[in-house]
């Protein structure tokens, strides 16, 4: 049997258009706006919690020392694009 967990009700203030939007989403999928609302909740938050630890990851492998400056980078394209030049000019 599947534990129901605890939750709780919370309040936004949408315009009458996202009103309708979700009210018509949640009627053509067969659910309840409180369903809608809440999947809806719940997917954007882990989106950004995912998001967050992406960025988050990338501040730890600043403070490593492990990345690649702008003028590396910009360096690294100018031999590319010179290699690719010389190829075509054969």
């Amino acid at each position: 049997m599947r534990r129901m967990s605890k939750s709780a009700v919370i309040t936004a203030r949408v315009d009458e258009d996202t009103l309708e939007l979700v009210d018509r989403v949640a009627k053509a999928k067969g659910r309840s706006r409180a369903w809608f609302v809440a999947n809806a909740v719940q997917r954007f938050a882990e989106s950004e919690a995912e998001y967050l630890a992406f960025v988050q990851e990338g501040r730890d492998a600043i403070e490593r020392g492990e990345f690649v400056t702008h003028e590396e980078v910009m360096a690294e394209l100018d031999e590319m694009i010179l290699r690719q030049r010389m190829r075509c000019a054969k």
